[in-house]
């Protein structure tokens, strides 16, 4: 079972719950946090609560094809871990020492460390859903998507379900120095989320997984991964484990997992790129990419 939120034709935000066979009904509620807190009140579980609900329903006339969908959770906070994937790691190390890949650095002490790296990504304003455009950072030369498999969460830290993350990174930023880490990971529509949150009690293993990313130039596929949740170095419930320690989450919050996905090391992102994200069971985010104009000269 799958949640998603669409734009009906009353320009309203409606939440939708979408079978195995793409059939969808309507629910009562206008965002997924919603639908949590109401699954609590009644001593319910989300799914429990969603199979009550449309139990006695007729399915929507008009195919999940043809709605216009929008980002599937207003999330409070989005949070991000990174170097959780070796291949991920080594691209760190690439841009923190100008590809001298036999050094020692930071990435590698993290990659082996206890305490896993989790950073704040994004907020409710700044996320976007489906086919809504990413925008590229003014001062970056190297841009990149990051595809990962993001956890949804309730205040307690349960994982109560998954969706597709893009965690839009500029690879130089970062590179040039770790405490420039926030400026490197968030601006406008620098988070991507979506297309459908599939709830986690449905997912028989989460470590099963399979990534796809792919991107594209002049409708020329340029770029293309694939990886699966078994690579990660840590477990979720770990992850969630280090986020909550000392911390005050909300219903809804997100954590990214990270990524083992990585463009080659000479590619950037461009103005009118696409980026297409695949996670078996959940489904294909699909934005495009915009180029944005810096601050200052937006002030001119």
């Amino acid at each position: 079972m799958r949640i998603i939120r669409y734009q009906n034709e009353e320009s309203r935000a409606v939440l939708a719950a979408v079978t195995d066979e793409d059939m969808v009904y309507s629910l009562p509620y206008d965002d997924f946090i919603g639908l949590i807190q109401a699954a609590e009140e009644k001593g319910l579980s989300p799914l429990a609560l969603v199979q009550e609900m449309i139990a006695a329903e007729e399915p929507l006339k008009v195919p999940l094809s043809q709605l216009s969908l929008l980002v599937p959770i207003e999330a409070p906070e989005v949070w991000a871990c990174g170097v959780t994937y070796e291949r991920s790691r080594d691209a760190r190390n690439y841009e923190a020492t100008g590809g001298k890949m036999d050094a020692t650095t930071f990435y590698d002490k993290v990659y082996d460390a206890d305490r896993p790296e989790i950073f704040f990504k994004s907020t409710a304003a700044r996320t976007i859903g489906p086919d809504q455009p990413v925008y590229l950072r003014s001062d970056s030369n190297w841009q990149i998507p990051e595809p990962e498999l993001a956890l949804v969460l309730d205040r307690n830290g349960n994982i109560i379900g998954y969706t597709i993350g893009n965690d839009m990174s500029c690879r130089d930023i970062e590179g040039e120095n770790p405490l420039y880490l926030p400026q490197a990971k968030i601006w406008k529509n620098s988070c991507a989320i979506g297309p459908a949150i599939r709830l986690a009690e449905t997912v028989e293993d989460p470590y099963a997984f399979q990534l796809t990313c792919r991107i594209y130039r002049d409708d020329e596929k340029v770029v293309e991964g694939t990886a699966v949740t078994k690579q990660l170095k840590r477990k979720f419930d770990e992850l969630v484990s280090y986020l909550v320690r000392d911390n005050e989450i909300f219903d809804g919050t997100v954590l990214m997992t990270g990524t083992c996905i990585v463009p080659p090391n000479e590619f950037t992102l461009q103005d009118n790129d696409r980026i297409e994200i695949e996670i078996s069971s959940i489904g294909v985010l699909n934005n495009p990419v915009k180029a944005q104009q810096s601050a200052t000269n937006a002030l001119r």
